[in-house]
């Protein structure tokens, strides 16, 4: 499910868009990435040029936002990126709080870097459900905290590259 935010909050953050205006501001064969905004780590997950598979590739331990967005800049830069999905944590009955507040104020500060059309993607039960197959699959749970973050991350962009293809 996508999370599209009011017209008076869209105002100061734009290019945030709905997934029609989000696909017609995207360059074609290029790629996404998405993003699972923490408060210690940044989960780093990117899309292929055909825009159809999420592949997680990092985490990025969480500095100062200067270091933050330079690192993030880097890879864009190295990867071609021509859009941003990030994760909306929206609360569990659908209302915003205080998580979407940050997550809407590093979008900001990534937007005044880069001009880059942003897709914010519900996250809800994203955990959950990355969660279960590290589990399934026995790993620690020092494993699983190595690669939760990154794999979040590629699951809120894979839902939204889902949500995505069924509109192109």
């Amino acid at each position: 499910m996508n999370f599209i935010l009011s017209q008076s909050l869209l105002a100061s953050i734009m290019p945030i868009f709905k997934p029609d205006e989000f696909l017609l501001n995207i360059l074609p064969k290029k790629r996404l990435l998405g993003i699972d905004h923490g408060t210690k780590t940044l989960g780093i997950a990117i899309s292929n040029s055909d825009m159809t598979v999420a592949s997680p590739i990092k985490t990025i331990k969480r500095d100062k936002l200067k270091s933050d967005l330079s690192k993030l800049i880097s890879i864009f830069d190295e990867y071609d990126i021509t859009g941003l999905v990030m994760g909306w944590p929206l609360n569990m009955d659908g209302s915003i709080g205080p998580r979407c507040d940050s997550v809407r104020d590093f979008t900001n500060s990534i937007l005044k870097k880069r001009n880059l059309p942003v897709l914010l993607q519900d996250e809800r039960m994203s955990t959950m459900a990355i969660e279960k197959p590290m589990i399934t699959a026995d790993m620690t749970r020092k494993q699983r905290s190595l690669r939760t973050d990154q794999l979040a991350a590629c699951w809120i962009l894979q839902t939204a590259l889902d949500v995505l293809k069924k509109k192109m």
